[in-house]
This record gives structure tokens, sequence and C-alpha cells, in this order.
């Protein structure tokens, strides 16, 4: 990895497929670096930097592949986004969260929450947003612009309430370049001069490493629990059936009869019984299978 060096502005630029952070890249630099031209695909696959000396300060601005890009998997692009730390040696000074004002969709809603999966808390205090199209405000101030939008203002919040707007059709676009390093120099002295480190990064790694583990042990005894659940339901499901079973049967009149009816019959002192009662008890029984079976 390449490692400027410590004067270096590191500029991290994030963003939505086809929203311009090519463009915005050159801005900053002040010259043609970045392959950019107007498409809904992304014109960057993989990260790519390009330096130069703004104001008499050395910037090295990191270009990333688009964000929720349908050509590739999500798991690409985090991973694309995590070597771009590599290329940021020893660090990025600030993620530049790239959005276009009037374009704030639900995706977009999601790039600072990714950017934080893949980065770790810390990477807030490092994180700014740049609204582009500023000129679509039509006298209208970021600020009463955010204001009208919760999710955007949300946004801002998890980028530590850091934001910067650039004019796209101002033929000189120095003063607003001038005016966003200047912004970065402030956070960074916020930050008591120090960038996001790789260390930051390999921790956050390891963290993510350690929740997913308790998260699949978690899932693994929520199965467990379910199992003994469902198996204590049919074990007590069974009970309260040959429990069931059993009270019909001790509350039916006509079953005892008939099972009374039956044993008499069937014993061998049945003989001794007079013929009258014989038959009368005989009548009994077979009235009282008849109604058994067709009740």
């Amino acid at each position: 990895c390449p490692e400027p060096g410590d004067s270096f502005s590191l500029i991290v630029m994030v963003g939505k497929t086809g929203i311009g952070k090519s463009a915005t890249g050159n801005t900053i630099l002040g010259r043609p670096c970045f392959e950019s031209k107007c498409s809904a695909t992304s014109m960057t696959v993989d990260c790519s930097k390009c330096s130069s000396t703004v104001d008499g300060q050395p910037v090295a601005v990191i270009d990333t592949p688009g964000l929720f890009d349908t050509r590739f998997g999500e798991d690409k692009t985090r991973k694309d986004l995590g070597q771009c730390i590599c290329y940021a040696a020893p660090g990025p000074h600030i993620f530049l969260v790239v959005i276009a004002i009037g374009r704030f969709t639900a995706e977009e809603k999601q790039s600072v929450q990714m950017i934080q999966e893949i980065f770790g808390e810390a990477a807030e205090r490092y994180s700014m947003v740049l609204f582009t199209r500023g000129d679509d405000l039509e006298g209208t101030t970021i600020e009463d612009y955010l204001s009208g939008s919760p999710d955007l203002q949300y946004l801002v919040s998890k980028c530590n309430n850091q934001y910067h707007v650039f004019n796209n059709r101002l033929k000189d676009k120095k003063p607003q370049v001038t005016e966003l390093l200047e912004k970065i120099r402030m956070i960074v002295d916020r930050n008591g001069g120090s960038h996001y480190t790789n260390e930051m990064f390999q921790e956050e790694i390891q963290f993510k490493g350690q929740r997913e583990e308790i998260e699949a042990m978690r899932n693994r005894l929520k199965e467990e629990q379910e199992r003994e659940i469902q198996k204590e339901k049919s074990n007590l499901q069974a009970v309260y059936e040959s429990r069931a079973r059993d009270e019909a049967e001790l509350f039916n009149p006509l079953y005892h009869l008939s099972k009374a009816g039956e044993h008499v019959l069937t014993r061998d002192s049945f003989w001794h019984l007079k013929k009258d009662q014989f038959y009368a008890l005989q009548q009994l029984v077979t009235k009282t299978q008849f109604i058994t079976i067709f009740a």
C-alpha cells in the first residue's frame, strides 16, 4: 500500500452508484483525474486514488465503487470499501458521503449505516456529508432544506453533524473546495489531529466476528428452546387428550351401563338369574349398545 506523508489530507469518497463521486473528486483535486461521465452505472469498479496540491496543501482522494451497485453483490462492495483503508494508509482523515440535492433515496439513507457497519462506530467522527448540485436549492439555505427532511437530518447526525455543499454551476469552484478543505482541517483538529486508522478497522473486524459468533450462538439457543417448547406442547397435548377421553368415559352413563351389562352377561353365574330378570337385562344391554353405536 502506498504511504503518503502525514501532511496529506486523505479523503475517501463513498456514495450510491451514479451519484457523481468521480466528478466530485476531480473538482476537489482541480484536474480531471477520475473517469467521469453521465452514466446509470458506476465508472469505478475498484478503489482508485489520485493526488494533487490544492491551496499549497497535498491532498489525496480515493474514489470507491458505488454502494448498492446491482452489478456486484453486497459482499464485494463491503470488501472493496474495506480495501480502501490500504489505499489511504496510514488512514483517511474523512469519509466523504456524497449525496445529490433532491435525490435522497432509501439506499442513500442506508449509506452511512453501511459505512459504520464496515468501519465501526468510530467512523462517525471521521465522516462528512457532501451535498452536490447545491444550485438546485434555488435560494433555499441548506439548513432550511435539512429541516424539511427528518431522514436527511438523521443521516447528517450520524456524520457528527458535519456537512458541506457543492454548487455544480459555479464556473469558479475553487472557493467551495477551499472551504471544504478548511472544514476537514477543523474536523482533524477536533479529533486531536488523528485519522481513522487500520487498527480501528482491524478492531471492528474482530468485534464484528465476535458479534456474529454471539448472534450464531443466540440463534442456536433460540432453536433449541423452540424445539423444547414444541416437545413440551406435544406432551401436554397428549396428556390433555388422554384425560379428556378418561373424563368422557367417566361421565357417560350409557358407557357405564353398557359396560356393566356386558360384564353381567359374560359372567358364568348369569344362568342363575331368573328368566324374567335375564330377559329385561338383555333388552337393556341391546338398547344401550344400539344408542351407543348410532348416537
